[in-house]
């Protein structure tokens, strides 16, 4: 039951984050780090592919299609993370301090576990392990 419940809260956070994406990129083109080429279609395709990722996880029909749904958010969940530790320096260099360390150090733990909610969620096998005699 847990799983379930957690599967559609964390379908509807990748959904919201992916229209967000495409409907006001600015905040994510703006702590894009410089080495990504053109940020603007990364955004967009980031943005549907949050949006897939999410219809996949909830959809109950095809257990595959779940998994890779959990698979591929895992992936992106773990290929954005330098742009939140980009987001993270920024913020750092700021005079303000930006969001701060009260922002940015919960964001840093935050990733594995999305990481692996997303898995999980997505009810990939886990490795058995045996029992020695």
């Amino acid at each position: 039951m847990i799983k379930k419940i957690l599967r559609l809260v964390l379908s509807a956070f990748y959904a919201f984050a992916g229209y967000m994406h495409i409907v006001r990129p600015e905040p994510f083109l703006s702590i894009m780090p410089s080495m990504v080429p053109f940020p603007e279609h990364v955004v967009l395709w980031t943005g549907i592919a949050e949006i897939f990722g999410a219809i996949a996880l909830l959809q109950p029909f095809h257990l595959c299609l779940r998994q890779a749904g959990g698979i591929g958010l895992a992936l992106y969940a773990l290929c954005v993370w330098p742009a939140n530790i980009n987001h993270f320096i920024l913020d750092m260099e700021r005079e303000d301090g930006g969001l701060g360390l009260i922002y940015h150090v919960p964001r840093m733990f935050a990733q594995p576990v999305l990481i692996w909610l997303a898995l999980w969620v997505g009810e990939l096998p886990t490795p058995r392990f045996r029992r020695s005699a």
